[in-house]
């Protein structure tokens, strides 16, 4: 008997990745996605404990799935089953079933292999069922395999967990240790998605280029030798990976960038501040300057290489003289975007007992000003495309008739007027207008598409799209 399924989503791309797995694992149990929350069978919250009030912000949304829930059981329809994942379970789980009895499962983002047995525990139990255990097996090693087509572009998560211990972060409590999964299931992983329908593969972590997995040779590769790896699975024309940590940059997954034409030539690298005192205080263990090295390597491996990043504002302790650091660093840099928080104690986290904590009217100013920079290098990169021809892999239809979008190489949003059957491949776009955060451009006539099958032309696109 068929039953539905909803997953809401916050938070980074190892969440998206999640969800998806929490499908494949319910979908031999007969529930099957829909997209919204009335009347399904089961909702899931999948959350998130980085961004500030997240807690607050998962119980807003219980309140207004209780209402569902008792509409659903009123009408005589069944049962709704109603579960938190994810990290805001994972720290505050006892909180949640405390607060919200209407929860019937919390379990963090180590267990949700277990959701069969969690879903027949939760339906004969009148209480909430909770498990946010950190098991002493991988998830990974326990999962199905996934669905068939997770489409044109694809996550993988090839490593999970952190042990930097930045002091403003919960991820290490909330995720655990770093776990490297080994090369062969990720290959494995990656060939059934390519044969899928899948075209790029963006590799995941919380510190992705810790990665360090067993090859199938005995020897422990690097993320570098991955990335080549994966590069010789006939039809996976692009890699990405994300996100990255300064320290982890080794030689092998430099060269890497010159030496794979499938790997983007895009990278998120997060560094936080421009202050090396805030960058001490914050246990970065690099300072800006060693990130700025990182950064020269990368661009004399790679001259087209674009660089995002994430910047804290506001850290505890920070002076308009370490501000005026990060601006530096950020012009120093240059980048093709940029995410920008103003910083906002986690409970838990050394930071959060901070006494020197900055007055939120200069976090607002900071911000704003941060923001402005990096608005501006943000534009002017993509100001820099128009007239050029790009290569686009075009992933999903648009918003407008006859309208595709897809991706640049280095990770921008393309929208053009083209037929759906382009959809999937790469295509040679020219770029006529630049926004903020897309470009706009036409199909270049009779240039080269590439197909799983190989290079073809194409004749008179613009007339036909």
């Amino acid at each position: 008997m068929s039953k539905t399924l909803f997953i809401k989503t916050w938070g980074c791309q190892m969440n998206v990745y999640d969800s998806a797995r929490m499908a494949d694992v319910l979908a031999p149990l007969g529930y099957r996605p829909v997209e919204e929350p009335d009347g399904a069978d089961m909702v899931i919250l999948n959350t998130c404990h980085i961004r500030e009030k997240a807690a607050e912000k998962v119980f807003s949304e219980l309140g207004r799935l209780r209402i569902l829930k008792d509409e659903k059981a009123t009408a005589g329809n069944g049962r709704m089953i109603l579960a938190v994942a994810g990290c805001v379970a994972q720290a505050e789980g006892e909180e949640i079933v405390a607060r919200a009895p209407q929860v019937d499962m919390v379990f963090g983002p180590q267990t949700y292999h277990t959701l069969p047995e969690m879903v027949a525990k939760a339906t004969r139990a009148t209480g909430s069922v909770l498990n946010t255990d950190f098991p002493a097996e991988s998830k990974f090693d326990h999962l199905p395999e996934e669905s068939n087509s997770q489409g044109v572009s694809a996550f993988l998560a090839v490593q999970e967990g952190c042990d930097k211990f930045c002091t403003f972060c919960v991820v290490p409590y909330t995720r655990g240790a770093e776990f490297s999964r080994p090369a062969a299931q990720i290959v494995l992983e990656a060939k059934r998605l390519v044969a899928g329908g899948t075209r790029e593969i963006s590799l995941l972590g919380q510190n992705v280029n810790a990665w360090h997995g067993d090859g199938p040779d005995g020897s422990t590769w690097g993320l570098g030798r991955l990335i080549r790896e994966l590069a010789e699975i006939d039809g996976l024309a692009r890699i990405r990976y994300t996100t990255s940590h300064p320290r982890d940059m080794d030689d092998d997954l430099i060269r890497a960038h010159a030496e794979v034409p499938q790997l983007m030539p895009y990278l998120h690298l997060p560094v936080q501040a421009g202050s090396d005192r805030i960058l001490a205080a914050m246990n970065r263990k690099h300072t800006a300057d060693d990130y700025r090295r990182v950064v020269d390597r990368l661009r004399a491996v790679n001259p087209d290489l674009a660089l995002s990043g994430d910047f804290i504002v506001g850290f505890p302790g920070e002076s308009d003289a370490d501000f005026a650091a990060t601006l530096k660093l950020v012009s120093d840099v240059g980048y093709a975007q940029a995410y920008t928080f103003k910083y906002s104690p986690r409970p838990g986290t050394p930071a959060a007992l901070e006494g020197s904590q900055v007055a939120e009217e200069v976090k607002e100013a900071r911000l704003a000003a941060l923001q402005q920079l990096i608005a501006a290098q943000q534009a002017a990169f993509n100001h820099g495309f128009v007239g050029r021809t790009i290569p686009v892999l075009f992933d999903r239809v648009g918003r407008r008739d006859g309208q595709l979008h897809g991706r640049s190489p280095w990770m921008q949003s393309v929208h053009a007027v083209a037929d759906e059957r382009l959809l999937g491949r790469i295509v040679e776009v020219r770029i006529d207008e630049a926004r903020p955060n897309s470009l706009g451009g036409t199909v270049v006539t009779g240039e080269h598409i590439s197909t799983p099958q190989g290079m073809r032309r194409v004749p008179s696109l613009e007339a036909s799209a």
